[in-house]
């Protein structure tokens, strides 16, 4: 085993090629005429020397390091989040950036920019109450170029470009939608759990906004994910009639399918009838909604389009072609109808 990992120049040697021809096939360089038979020389090399390109080598030859730093945060990752992820991971890479995850999720400001700054990553894209004036300018100061914070619809910044979250926007839709299938009460179920609770809260203020503008009963119903709490709150619509009907049908913005999915199976096993007497719509669209009996209506996030605009918009910042502060959308929603409403 060599006590000194190989180089581009043993490399070289090895494929009989110069070290500038190394570089522009590792590089994939376009606009360099190199043939298939040398293509296959250096890259049959590489791999019998286990040859690893430098990541310091790569920061003086582009001026940049291609890294990406994504800080984690208390949030459990659903599929959507990872769809996500991965998304853009995967246009990050096709414009030759590498993107990492980085831990500590509760630092924040001068502190969170300081440990993230450690990395010397290319730039930075952290949940906007991260982000202060000051932890900016220390990673400005430290060479990062781009740093784009991610906020909520509405959450506006003076000192970083943002990308977008519109959850009252979801509850929103959510609403309208049982109120326009006959629904006389609005009920938004908010997840007790830490690092979903912040999300739910708003949507549940778009099901809110609704009920209050067309003047029907609201109620919001803060919920741990289990077979017994759900049971316990069931009185939410064992409620006595209020609206003048002799049946009140209920309609419930579940949150996400999987609140809605332990929702409708709680109320079956108490006897209601799913959307005779609740109406429920849920959000994400996964695979099992359309499973269920009866399918669950749902609000389905696009999520192909923003990852794509981020990574470009983090893209033209690196390169000095983004002028002002950029607005971004992460996600578009639409809904999804089915049986449930």
């Amino acid at each position: 085993m060599s006590a000194k990992p190989p180089t581009s120049l043993d490399v070289a040697r090895e494929a009989g090629v110069s070290q500038a021809t190394v570089s522009y096939v590792l590089n994939d360089r376009q606009g360099v005429r190199i043939s298939d038979e040398t293509r296959a020389r250096v890259l049959e090399a590489v791999d019998r020397l286990g040859y690893v390109p430098h990541a310091g080598a790569r920061t003086l030859r582009t001026g940049h390091s291609g890294l990406v730093l994504v800080p984690l945060v208390d949030v459990p990752y659903g599929p959507l989040a990872v769809g996500l992820m991965e998304e853009l991971d995967r246009e990050l890479s096709r414009l030759g950036y590498t993107m990492i995850q980085y831990g500590a999720r509760r630092l924040k400001g001068v502190a969170a920019a300081r440990a993230w700054a450690e990395l010397r990553p290319v730039a930075v894209l952290a949940p906007a109450g991260r982000l202060t004036r000051q932890s900016v300018d220390v990673l400005h100061s430290a060479g990062i170029k781009a740093v784009i914070g991610i906020g909520v619809v509405g959450w506006s910044s003076e000192i970083v470009s943002t990308m977008t979250l519109d959850h009252e926007g979801i509850g929103a839709t959510a609403a309208e939608h049982l109120l326009a299938r006959g629904s006389r009460t609005l009920t938004a179920i908010v997840p007790a759990e830490d690092g979903l609770r912040d999300m739910g809260l708003l949507r549940a203020a778009g099901v809110r906004r609704v009920a209050a503008a067309r003047g029907v009963p609201y109620t919001q119903v803060d919920l741990a994910f289990s077979e017994a709490a759900t049971a316990a709150r069931l009185d939410v619509w064992r409620a006595a009639d209020t609206t003048g009907h002799a049946r009140t049908k209920h309609g419930v913005f579940a949150y996400n399918d999987e609140y809605a999915m332990l929702l409708m199976a709680v109320l079956a096993d108490n006897g209601f009838s799913v959307p005779g007497d609740v109406a429920v719509v849920g959000c994400d669209d996964l695979p099992l909604a359309n499973l269920l009996r009866p399918r669950l209506t749902t609000v389905r996030l696009d999520v192909t389009t923003g990852p794509v605009m981020l990574a470009q918009t983090l893209d033209e910042i690196v390169r000095g072609g983004a002028a002002g502060r950029r607005r971004l959308a992460l996600w578009s929603h639409a809904l999804v109808e089915r049986d449930s409403t």
